[in-house]
């Protein structure tokens, strides 16, 4: 299955070109990549009003900086790279090379073209919608992912190197502190990096939901222990769900993304270490994140075939806009603490972290 690719000036695009159809194939719409350079406000405008009605992703790119009167087109892209941009522009990311990085980003859609093209239309369509009604949108695509091929050739990929199912944990899985009217809540299964698999997931929601029913606590304290915070969804539970409609109901449900998007402003996060996937999809709901120096921040799920799957198409985008985050999307780039904090995926960097 593959995805057309084309490279059209912003003028083309708001000449309204009727060459931009589904493939009759793969039944995808073409990724676009815009090049913005020397182009004029009514040209910005006229390409913006198209945008809305195209279904596959639409990238800009421009040589120089981004001029402010291109905000429009920029803000109605799904995302675009540039040398330059005024750094509260969350809809840029700046790149010594936007040609190259346009390029890199092409070369992820064309290896998972449905997973990339879902991540580009869901965080369009959440952008407005209230949190649990988002987090509704991305399960269901990701659900629909789960059963299609760029999914089923990484599953299979995987079962292939014949790891069995992870054993019981050996100690709680999640510890529970108070201090005053604070409940600190520790991930707690260091043997696998804190993976958010089953039996920890099931611990932090009965955690969560302690946090809420009590009424008590002023303020939570999420850390991890071990060398990182979470390593992600725990990639030998993957495929081992009865159904994608079961899937979805512990996804949405069963998970911690809208206890955490309800906890908001009284919780307070602590990253270290890799911190990845749902380890930072489910963070970013939280009012204050704190990482320290080795935090590494990334979102593999594209390369996966899937999309961010506990929430992450929900509160990334809300801290960082939904252009940088459909970069990390579709990239899977690590994220270090000092970028994370310029984009506002974390609000602070702290000391080393004691482990």
């Amino acid at each position: 299955m593959g995805i057309e690719v084309r490279t059209l000036g912003a003028a083309e695009l708001a000449d309204g070109a009727d060459a931009f159809g589904l493939d009759a194939t793969t039944l995808l719409e073409p990724l676009l990549l815009v090049d913005l350079g020397g182009i004029d406000a009514a040209t910005a405008a006229a390409a913006a009003a198209r945008i809305p009605a195209l279904g596959g992703p639409v990238v800009g790119f421009c040589s120089g900086g981004i001029a402010a009167e291109l905000a429009p087109l920029t803000a109605a892209l799904d995302l675009t790279y540039a040398e330059a941009a005024d750094p509260a522009d969350r809809a840029v990311v700046v790149t010594g090379d936007p040609e190259r990085a346009v390029a890199e980003f092409a070369d992820c859609v064309r290896r998972y073209p449905q997973a990339s093209s879902f991540a580009a239309q869901v965080v369009r369509a959440s952008e407005g919608l209230p949190v649990p009604a988002a987090i509704d949108v991305e399960s269901f695509a990701y659900s629909t992912l789960q059963g299609g091929p760029e999914f089923g050739r990484w599953l299979a990929e995987r079962r292939a190197l014949g790891r069995p199912l992870p054993p019981p944990p050996g100690a709680d899985p999640v510890l529970l502190a108070t201090a005053g009217d604070t409940l600190r809540i520790t991930l707690n299964r260091p043997e696998r990096r804190n993976a958010y698999g089953t039996a920890l997931r099931d611990a932090l929601v009965d955690a969560l939901r302690t946090a809420l029913l009590a009424g008590a606590f002023g303020s939570i304290v999420l850390d991890g222990a071990g060398a990182a915070f979470c390593s992600g969804g725990d990639l030998d539970e993957f495929g081992h769900t009865p159904d994608t409609a079961t899937a979805h109901q512990i996804r949405t449900r069963g998970g911690a993304a809208r206890l955490m998007a309800r906890l908001g402003e009284r919780t307070e996060v602590r990253l270290h270490g890799h911190c990845v996937g749902a380890g930072i999809e489910i963070s970013a709901f939280a009012g204050h994140v704190a990482a320290a120096p080795d935090t590494v921040i990334r979102l593999p799920e594209v390369a996966m075939g899937l999309i961010p799957g506990a929430g992450g198409t929900v509160s990334v985008p809300r801290r960082i806009g939904r252009w940088r985050s459909l970069h990390l999307f579709v990239t899977g780039v690590a994220l270090g603490p000092q970028r994370a904090l310029e984009w506002g995926l974390v609000d602070e960097i702290v000391g080393a972290h004691p482990n």
